[in-house]
């Protein structure tokens, strides 16, 4: 894919195509590198589970954070069931 490199203010840019952007899901930033005298862009990605750990914390602070099932509680026959593949 052919793109023109613009003036944007006292700098240059190149436009990346909305179909691009949609299909690399790009929101509003990403990162730049330089490797071997090429020009390589990626999509920034959430880390894994970022927040989580302030959720927990409110969570907690809510008393959100109940187990549903006791750690002492026993299942029964009526409890207990086949996997279906």
């Amino acid at each position: 894919m052919l793109v023109s490199v613009v003036p944007i203010g006292n700098s240059r840019g190149i436009r990346i195509p909305k179909s691009v952007l949609q299909q690399l899901d790009i929101q509003e930033k990403v990162e730049i590198e330089i490797h071997e005298k090429e020009l390589l862009i990626k999509p920034v990605r959430k880390k894994t589970r970022e927040g989580w750990n302030e959720k927990f914390i409110e969570m907690h602070k809510n008393g959100e954070d109940e187990l549903y099932i006791r750690e002492n509680t026993a299942l029964t026959e009526k409890d207990e069931f086949e996997w279906e593949w």
